[in-house]
C-alpha cells in the first residue's frame, strides 16, 4: 500500500482561455480540490484577465502562468480554430521547454497539445472532453468543410493519445463514441467524470421575488432567444396566474460576456431587439459578466432559473442554481436530463416557449411548490454533485494514472 506522501505529485492543468464560463468553472474547482488533496497543482493558459475571471485564480491557492496571450484569437473574426490551436501549441511548448518534469498533466478542451505533452516521459496525459470539437463547429459550406477536415482528423488522433480521456455526461460519451468511431473500435472508451458545484457558497434564501433568471455565456448556441419569448408568453397566461398581476413577475438575463467577441456583441443586441419586438423590454434585465457574489445574490432572489440550450453537454448552471434551492426549467436534452430530476428538482420541457412558459405558470401559481423543490434540488445536489465527491473522483483518476493503474 502506497503511502500518504507518495500520493502527492505534481500536476500541470492546460487549459485554452481562463475565462468565466462552465469549462473554466471546472478546471478551477479541479485546481482548487487537486490542490486541497496536498498536490502541487500549477495553471498555463493562453489568456487569463484578471479582471475577468473566477476568484480562485487570483487568490494564490494555485500559480496561474499565461504564454501567447499575443497570438490572435481569430484573424478578420475568421480561423478561430486554427488560431486557438496556435495558442494552445505554443502554450504546450512553452510547459515542454521551460518547465521541470509533472507527473501528470491534463489538458482540457484542446486535443492537439497532447503529442507534445507526451514528449515528456515522465508525464502521464490526462485529456478532459467536454464535447467533441467538430460536432460544435460549422461545415455548412465546402470552404468551410475543407477548412474543418483536417482539424477533425487531427481532433480524434491527438485524443486517442492520452493516457486517460475524461468527458462530462454520460450524453457526451455517447457522443464521443458515436463521433470518434475508429477510437471507439480501438476499444478507447472515456470515463465519465460529472462536473460540480460548491454548495457551501450558497446559503438558503429568506425570501424570493417572481424573478426568473437565465444565466449563460451571449453565444447563439445557448438559445436565450426562449426564455424571452416564453416569458413574454406569460402574459397571455395572465388569466390563469390566480390573479397575479404579472406586471411584477420580471426576467433577469445574466451572460458571460467579452467584448472582443463579435458573437457576445451581436447576439446581446439581437436579444435586446427580440424583447422590444416581444414588447417585454421593461421588464427584462440584461447584466454582462457579473462577479461570483452578484450572481448568487441574483440566485437567491430568483423564483426559478431557466437554463435554454438544447443537447448541452452538460451544463454547470442547473448545479449552481439547484445548490441555491432553485429549480430549473431546461431542455429535454443532453446534460440537464441526467442532472435535473424532472418534477422533484425542476421542470424538463420540449425547447418552445409554450412549454417553458407552461412550467413558468406552475411555480408563479404555486411559490410554495417552488421552495419545495428547490429544498430538494439542494439536497440532490449536495449528495451528488458537490466539489468534494467531484474533486476525491478526479483525484482517484489522476493517482491511478500516476501510478499506470487501469480501472
Amino acid at each position: 500500500m502506497a503511502t500518504e506522501r507518495s500520493s502527492k505529485i505534481n500536476i500541470a492543468i492546460i487549459h485554452p482561455d481562463l475565462g468565466i464560463g462552465g469549462a473554466e468553472r471546472l478546471i478551477v474547482d479541479a485546481a482548487v480540490e487537486l490542490a486541497s488533496h496536498g498536490h502541487n497543482v500549477h495553471i498555463f493558459t493562453a489568456h487569463h484577465d484578471k479582471n475577468r475571471c473566477f476568484e480562485e485564480t487570483t487568490a494564490g491557492i494555485f500559480p496561474v502562468t499565461v504564454y501567447g496571450s499575443f497570438l490572435p484569437r481569430h484573424i478578420f473574426y475568421r480561423l478561430h480554430a486554427l488560431c486557438a490551436y496556435l495558442r494552445c501549441l505554443f502554450v504546450a511548448l512553452c510547459v515542454l521547454f521551460m518547465w521541470p518534469s509533472f507527473d501528470v498533466i491534463l489538458a482540457d478542451q484542446v486535443s492537439v497539445v497532447i503529442p507534445i505533452l507526451k514528449l515528456k516521459k515522465s508525464a502521464k496525459v490526462v485529456f478532459y472532453c467536454h464535447f467533441p470539437d467538430l460536432l460544435l463547429a460549422q461545415h455548412t459550406t465546402l470552404l468551410r468543410r475543407m477548412y474543418r477536415k483536417p482539424i477533425d482528423y487531427v481532433e480524434e488522433i491527438t485524443t486517442g493519445m492520452a493516457d486517460l480521456i475524461l468527458v462530462n455526461s454520460n450524453f457526451t460519451a455517447s457522443t464521443f463514441a458515436n463521433t470518434f468511431k475508429h477510437l471507439d473500435a480501438r476499444g478507447i472508451q472515456p470515463a465519465v467524470l460529472y462536473p460540480a458545484v460548491n454548495v457551501d457558497q450558497f446559503k438558503e434564501p429568506n425570501s424570493f421575488k417572481f424573478n426568473f433568471l437565465s444565466i449563460n455565456r451571449f453565444e447563439r448556441k445557448k438559445n436565450i432567444e426562449l426564455a424571452i419569448s416564453a416569458f413574454a408568453m406569460l402574459h397571455t397566461h395572465e388569466r390563469d396566474a390566480s390573479h397575479r398581476d404579472m406586471s411584477n413577475v420580471s426576467l433577469t438575463v445574466v451572460g458571460g460576456f467579452d467584448k472582443r467577441l463579435k458573437e457576445n456583441v451581436e447576439y446581446l443586441e439581437e436579444l435586446k431587439k427580440l424583447a422590444e419586438r416581444e414588447g417585454v423590454c421593461n421588464q427584462i434585465r440584461f447584466i454582462t459578466s457579473c462577479s461570483t457574489s452578484d450572481r448568487n445574490a441574483l440566485l437567491s432572489e430568483c423564483l426559478c432559473v431557466l437554463y435554454t440550450p438544447k443537447d448541452e453537454h452538460f451544463g454547470i448552471v442547473p448545479l449552481e442554481a439547484m445548490a441555491a434551492y432553485k429549480p430549473v426549467i431546461a431542455c429535454n436534452s443532453g446534460g440537464p436530463v441526467e442532472s435535473i430530476k424532472n418534477g422533484v428538482t425542476g421542470f424538463l420541457c420540449d425547447p418552445t416557449p409554450q412549454e417553458f412558459s407552461q412550467a413558468m405558470l406552475k411555480l408563479i401559481q404555486d411559490p410554495q411548490e417552488a421552495e419545495r423543490m428547490g429544498r430538494e434540488a439542494r439536497r440532490h445536489v449536495s449528495e451528488s454533485f458537490s466539489t468534494k465527491t467531484f474533486g476525491k473522483r478526479l483525484n482517484r483518476y489522476l493517482v491511478d494514472v500516476h501510478r499506470g493503474k487501469e480501472d
